[in-house]
C-alpha cells in the first residue's frame, strides 16, 4: 500500500471505533457459537478471516443448516455483497492509495467504516484502516470465542444491545471536536460495560447510561 498522509485526527477515529468494534465483537461471538455446528471450528473461523462480512456470514450458515444448497447460498450472499459497489464508488475520492492500496482496504469496507471515512475530512484511507482493522480484529476474535464454546445464552443480553451500543459508536462520527468524538465514545463503551455487569438492565438500561454519560459530560 502507498505511504498515507499524516493523520490528523487518530484519536477521534480510535475513539469512535471503539464501541462500534465492541459491538462487532459480541456479534462475532453469536456467529462462532451458531456456525461452529454447521461449518466446523476451522471453518467458522476462516470464513471471519477471510470475509468479514457479518450479513453474508450469517445468511450462509442459516441456509446451510437448513439444507440449502450451494446456488442457494450464492443466491442469498451476492445481492448482500452488491452494497460495496456503492459505498466503493462513494469512498473512491477520498482516497489516496493507489490501485493495490485499494484492493487491501477493500477488506475494510463496511457500512460501519464508510461512514466514519465520510464525516472526516480527507484522505479516508487512515481512517479506513483504523475503524477497520478494530472491526475486524474484533469480529475474528469473538468467532474464535464462540467457536471455543461461548455461551450465545449468557451473551443474549449484549447481543440485544449491540445494535444500540453500535449506533452510540457511530454518533461519533457526526461530532466535529475530539473532544465530542471521544464523550460519545465513552458513553458507548458505558452502556457495553452495564450489560456485562448486569445483563438484565437490557437495551433501555444501557441506553439510559449512555444518555447520562453524555448529557453529564456535555456539561462539563
Amino acid at each position: 500500500m502507498e505511504a498515507l498522509e499524516e493523520p490528523t485526527d487518530d484519536p477521534a477515529v480510535l475513539a469512535a471505533a471503539v464501541p462500534v468494534a465492541a459491538a462487532i465483537g459480541v456479534l462475532g461471538v453469536v456467529y462462532g457459537a451458531v456456525a461452529e455446528p454447521v461449518l466446523g471450528p476451522g471453518l467458522t473461523v476462516a470464513s471471519s478471516v477471510a470475509a468479514f462480512s457479518g450479513a453474508a456470514q450469517f445468511a450462509m450458515v442459516a441456509l446451510l443448516a437448513s439444507g440449502g444448497t450451494a446456488a442457494a447460498v450464492l443466491a442469498s450472499v451476492i445481492p448482500l455483497a452488491l452494497r460495496h459497489v456503492p459505498l466503493g464508488a462513494i469512498l473512491r475520492p477520498r482516497l489516496r492509495s493507489g490501485r493495490a492500496g485499494r484492493v487491501l482496504l477493500s477488506l475494510f469496507l463496511t457500512d460501519e467504516t464508510v461512514g466514519l471515512a465520510l464525516a472526516r475530512r480527507p484522505p479516508a484511507d487512515r481512517t479506513v484502516v483504523l475503524s477497520g482493522a478494530a472491526a475486524y480484529a474484533a469480529w475474528v476474535a469473538g468467532t474464535v470465542a464462540g467457536v471455543a464454546g461461548a455461551s450465545v445464552g449468557a451473551i443474549a443480553p449484549l447481543a440485544e444491545a449491540a445494535f444500540p451500543v453500535l449506533f452510540i459508536g457511530l454518533a461519533a462520527v457526526t461530532t466535529r471536536r475530539r473532544r465530542d468524538a471521544v464523550l460519545a465514545a465513552t458513553a458507548g463503551i458505558a452502556a457495553a460495560a452495564l450489560l456485562i455487569v448486569a445483563p438484565g438492565a437490557g437495551v433501555l438500561g444501557a441506553i439510559a447510561v449512555a444518555v447520562t454519560v453524555a448529557a453529564v459530560g456535555g456539561r462539563t
